[in-house]
């Protein structure tokens, strides 16, 4: 009879399937929704900025021609001024006109000319003055956010100064406790390196004391009696026999503690390691920081290398650095 070769999965009820199935469907529901919703908003947000750029573009650059133009009468106008006041009598080009008195159509009066040109003047003054205001506006809020930005490093770099110092810290209590499991390791090996040597020499003083009282069962006669030696040889078996089996005890006891102390200290060498790569990591960051200050072309490793403390060795992070490396 052929035997599956693949444990079956767990069975479940009918109304399980059902659930399960009334989760897939709901989830998948409220998924297309989320994202319909969001195709809709990015939609909308699309078309409007689109038609503030079309706007934006049309109204600039109808402002752009009106400019154009205004300049370009003012400069034909300049022209046509600057030819009449170099014209003399000796000029070749003049002669009679007809009707040179007459009032051309769509000609403006002076006060006309004066308004319109006092007006164009005020405008462009208003312009000016906007763009002044816009000026002082935008370099107002250059400086805050530069201001906001120097704040937020300056707490930033606090911020990793004091996880340093809490992962030093940390990392210095960490070694000292890796420090003192060694030493207990090593006395707890010599603790049960006597156990056993204890443990050996009861077996031999058992051994001797069975050796003596199987010995003496041999006596001849009536010299086979129990006498003081014999129940003397007794207690100090049963002794023995007792003495072996706490001695086993304790022995296994302070296996278990070896291994739990061998266990507690791989834990310890690896949360070590952690500390050690995360303490070489945020230096690195540090040191990348430290670019936001000093220009990349003037940065120095020597010089400006980030230290976390002064006037004291950082054994413990250099060592944990080369065992990284």
């Amino acid at each position: 009879m052929a035997t599956l070769s693949v444990k079956p999965s767990q069975r479940f009820q009918l109304p399980d399937w059902h659930t399960n199935s009334y989760l897939l469907s709901t989830n998948a529901e409220r998924q297309r929704d989320a994202s319909h919703q969001i195709r809709q908003e990015a939609r909308i947000l699309r078309n409007e900025t689109n038609n503030q750029t079309i706007w934006d573009e049309h109204d600039n650059r109808t402002r752009l021609e009106e400019r154009v133009d205004t300049v370009n009468r003012w400069k034909e106008t300049l022209d046509i001024d600057r030819g009449c006041l170099s014209l003399n009598l000796k000029s070749p080009n003049i002669s009679l006109k007809i009707n040179p008195t007459r009032v051309p159509d769509g000609s403006s009066t002076l006060q006309q000319w004066d308004d319109f040109s006092q007006f164009s003047k005020n405008r462009a003054e208003a312009e000016m003055k906007e763009a002044v205001e816009l000026r002082e506006a935008i370099a107002l809020t250059i400086a805050e956010t530069n201001n906001e930005l120097e704040a937020q490093r300056v707490a930033t770099e606090f911020a990793f100064r004091k996880r340093l110092r809490e992962m030093e810290k940390v990392y210095s209590e960490l070694k000292w406790q890796e420090k003192n499991t060694l030493e207990e390791i090593t006395e707890l090996q010599k603790d049960i390196q006597h156990l056993e040597d204890d443990l050996r020499r009861k077996f031999m003083n058992l051994k001797l004391c069975h050796t003596r009282l199987e010995s003496r069962t041999y006596r001849p006669n009536v010299e086979l009696c129990r006498d003081q030696a014999q129940y003397g040889l007794t207690d100090e078996v049963h002794q023995l026999e007792a003495t072996i089996a706490a001695l086993k005890q304790k022995l296994a006891q302070a296996q278990d503690a070896l291994d739990a102390l061998y266990k507690h200290l791989a834990r310890l060498q690896a949360d070590i390691a952690c500390k050690a790569n995360s303490m070489l990591l945020d230096t690195k960051c540090m040191d990348t920081r430290r670019k936001l200050t000093v220009p990349a072309e003037k940065f120095v490793p020597e010089v400006d290398t980030f230290t976390r403390t002064t006037n004291r060795t950082l054994s413990p992070l250099k060592s944990c650095q080369l065992e990284l490396a």
